[in-house]
């Protein structure tokens, strides 16, 4: 950190910029040449994963917005601010502040630039707002029948018994329907919550296939269905959190059980992908579609998971619809939420991992989960 030392900033500050958890950048310009970088702290380094001093500030910063704002107040010697987000597979929200270094001395304009992630935030708030729209839009028609059933036992059916049974049942799998879909948003909504952050946990997948195999024997049992499981040689570890892992698996586990006709059988299977290239390749000759695609880091191996049905398939209009919320596929009602595989393709993305669909009618259904794997040696 010669520049800062020279320019005043005091033998301390070097080591008190690196220590700040939020990444700063020194930046200065003129002669009409393009913001330059002279300096990021470690926490900068970390986000923006290249050289950065001597780099031009588009290299770290490419938001046009962003860029045209430094340059201002670069111009002016004044401060500025700016609010962006970046994009990717996991988009991300700052706030830049902008302030001008004085340094005493004659020299190019320079800019010390903070910024502040303020992610966690709008997503919170984003969380709430989805929440209270998707709950007050998908709960109204359980909670109307509720209601209408309600009234009809306080009048016409008051004194039928046999009608009162029958509707205390609809109203109990109403009641039901309520819940789950409520678990199923609040479960969502903590998901898409820390989505930005990877996990670090270390997880076996065939365990946890087979602990999932076990706890839905009943639904299994019930349906006459029953699963096979594969394991491929070289199947390791995935980087990831156990308890969410065990919702992907549960979520497409119960979707294959519920659309495989009685007597039919559900193949749930593990390979070892050298490349995600290989992860990518395709299982089966039914028509597939990418759902969701990682940003690839390079010699990055996979372990794919891919659950098997032997149901009605997907007609392929419906194939890139599938991850919305509420989606359904009409003729196709399971008794579901309609958020099960939103929340696979979300877990999925905060994994850093891809999500694959093939299927066509009258072929059954695969779908694919491809997961980074724990590093040999880790």
């Amino acid at each position: 950190m010669p520049d800062l030392e020279k320019n005043g900033a005091g033998a301390a500050a070097p080591l008190i910029l690196e220590l700040l958890p939020e990444p700063v950048l020194v930046v200065q310009g003129g002669d009409g040449d393009a913001p330059e970088i002279t300096y990021g702290n470690r926490a900068a380094r970390e986000v923006f994963r290249i050289e950065l001093a001597g780099a031009p500030l588009g290299a770290a910063l490419r938001r046009p917005e962003v860029l045209e704002t430094i340059e201002a107040a670069l111009e002016s010697g004044g401060s500025a601010e700016v609010a962006f987000e970046t994009i990717g597979v996991q988009p991300r929200f700052w706030r830049a502040f902008a302030r001008p270094l004085a340094t005493g001395e004659v020299g190019p304009n320079q800019l010390v630039v903070m910024l502040r992630d303020e992610t966690d935030a709008r997503r919170t708030e984003r969380m709430r707002a989805d929440f209270l729209a998707n709950a007050s839009h998908e709960l109204r028609t359980p909670l109307a029948s509720l209601a209408g059933f309600v009234e009809t036992l306080r009048t016409h059916a008051k004194d039928d018994p046999e009608a009162r049974d029958k509707f205390l049942g609809i109203m109990a799998q109403q009641a039901t329907r309520m819940a789950r879909l409520v678990d199923d948003l609040l479960s969502l909504s903590r998901i898409e919550l820390n989505e930005h952050i990877a996990p670090s946990g270390k997880v076996d997948l065939a365990r946890t296939i087979q602990d999932v195999s076990d706890a839905i024997k009943p639904l299994t049992a019930d349906r006459q269905v029953t699963i096979a499981t594969k394991v491929g040689p070289g199947v390791g570890s995935v980087v990831g959190d156990r308890d969410q892992l065990v919702q992907v698996i549960q979520n497409l586990v119960d979707n294959a059980v519920k659309y495989t006709p009685p007597g039919g059988k559900v193949t749930v299977s593990l390979e070892a992908a050298p490349t995600v290239e290989a992860a990518r390749a395709a299982s089966r000759s039914g028509v597939g579609l990418s759902l969701l695609s990682p940003d690839a880091a390079e010699g990055q191996t996979y372990v794919v998971l891919r659950v098997t049905d032997d149901g009605p398939g997907i007609a392929r209009q419906h194939l890139p619809r599938l991850s919305e919320r509420f989606y359904r596929v009409e003729g196709q009602r399971s008794g579901g939420t309609g958020l099960g595989l939103a929340i696979v393709k979300h877990v999925v993305n905060r994994h850093r991992g891809g999500l694959i669909i093939e299927s066509a009618e009258g072929e059954g259904s695969t779908f694919s989960v491809y997961l980074p794997a724990v590093a040999h040696g880790s």
